[in-house]
């Protein structure tokens, strides 16, 4: 080894200078006074700077970069955390595993609710927005949210809801959900073919919490590149996430 830091490690290294350097000026600096500060070279700064916005661990005040809201949700109990910053990390980590896009859903009504989307870095790629509202017998997420209802709540669904198609290949009979849904209860897993969106198949799995479905993780991959491989490898990857939320929320009583 020839004893010097490798590129990686050192913009991981400058960009915890970064922090630590505005964190203590909480009234704001300047760029020009960063990079005279840590002896950072004005051009891999200000990508490290643009970088730490989008992510919001710092902000901008005019020219002047101040602590960002991040940074005080790392030191929030996580008992303070919304639902949603604790699953982004996980849908975060689920796109990039999987390069495909990844999302949490909950259940509005009969409807399902994107409240954490990462959209696949791919040109033929599903995308969908936060605060999106979807039909529930759609998407995989849905299925997996029905399949967790008790009975009498899944039967109350069934009275209720219409299931209008939105594809040729929308399940809009009752018995024939029904049979999938206790499929689902079987596997854990909710499956779409172009049910929802054409070219678009989906896979979800619900996250519980005391015996309640809280919302589900969902995987959407373009048809041209679902494969039987694929599908396991998102299955794999949907069950860690689901195991590592579970972990982190700690038994509930």
């Amino acid at each position: 080894m020839n004893g010097s830091t490798p590129s990686t490690v050192k913009s991981a290294m400058r960009t915890i200078d970064i922090i630590e350097y505005v964190v203590a000026r909480p009234t704001g600096v300047v760029a020009q006074e960063i990079a005279a500060g840590l002896a950072i070279p004005v051009s891999s700064l200000s990508y490290l700077l643009a970088t730490l916005v989008e992510r919001d661990y710092l902000a901008r005040d005019g020219r002047r970069y101040l602590p960002g809201g991040a940074l005080e949700r790392l030191a929030s109990p996580r008992i303070g955390l919304s639902l949603a910053d604790k699953v982004r990390p996980l849908v975060k980590s689920l796109r990039l595993q999987l390069n495909e896009t990844a999302s949490f859903f909950v259940r509005d009504g009969w409807q399902l609710e994107a409240i954490v989307t990462e959209t696949a870095e791919q040109s033929l790629r599903y995308s969908i927005s936060v605060g999106t509202r979807s039909p529930i017998h759609c998407l995989a997420a849905g299925k997996a949210l029905l399949a967790a209802l008790p009975d009498a709540e899944l039967d109350g669904y069934f009275t209720q809801a219409a299931l209008p198609a939105f594809t040729p290949s929308s399940i809009t009979d009752t018995e024939r959900l029904r049979a999938e849904l206790t499929e689902v209860r079987a596997t854990g897993i909710g499956r779409t073919r172009e049910e929802y969106t054409p070219g678009i198949c989906g896979l979800g799995m619900a996250v519980m919490a005391g015996g309640v479905a809280i919302g589900a993780f969902a995987v959407a991959i373009p048809m041209p590149r679902f494969s039987a491989e694929l599908e396991a490898r998102a299955i794999a990857r949907l069950a860690q996430a689901v195991a590592l939320f579970t972990a982190a929320e700690g038994p509930v009583d």
